[in-house]
């Protein structure tokens, strides 16, 4: 059983994202998120929250996607997003868009090489 939550545990949203409730970049939940660069960022402003700090941890060790990201900094993902647009707009983050589905392999392909790959076990 986990122990309750304390008042000063929880920040509302809004504390975190400075009031705005939608990001600039639109950001879809398997875009790619990775930063700039392998050391802690030069620019980002010694007054930035926690929550930036933590988000810039996470992607210094590899590409995540939106979701995961969220999912770790246990933020809702529309707060992510706000959180994410700021350091695109700041350079501290790179981000690329999920692959479109013509560039994805064939399921059907997929299927008859899994196919081919269980008779020959």
């Amino acid at each position: 059983m986990t122990a309750p939550r304390r008042d000063s545990d929880l920040v509302r949203p809004y504390v975190v994202t400075g009031g705005r409730a939608h990001a600039r970049i639109p950001f879809d939940l398997v875009s790619l998120v990775v930063a700039a660069g392998d050391t802690p960022p030069r620019g980002m402003d010694p007054g930035t929250g926690p929550e930036k700090r933590r988000l810039m941890a996470l992607c210094r060790g590899g590409a995540l996607s939106v979701a995961e990201i969220a999912a770790h900094l246990a933020l809702p993902v529309g707060v992510t997003k706000v959180l994410l647009s700021d350091l695109t707009d700041s350079g501290h983050i790179i981000t690329r868009s999920p692959a479109p589905p013509t560039d994805r392999p064939d399921i059907q392909l997929l299927q008859e090489v899994l196919d081919g790959l269980r008779a020959l076990v």
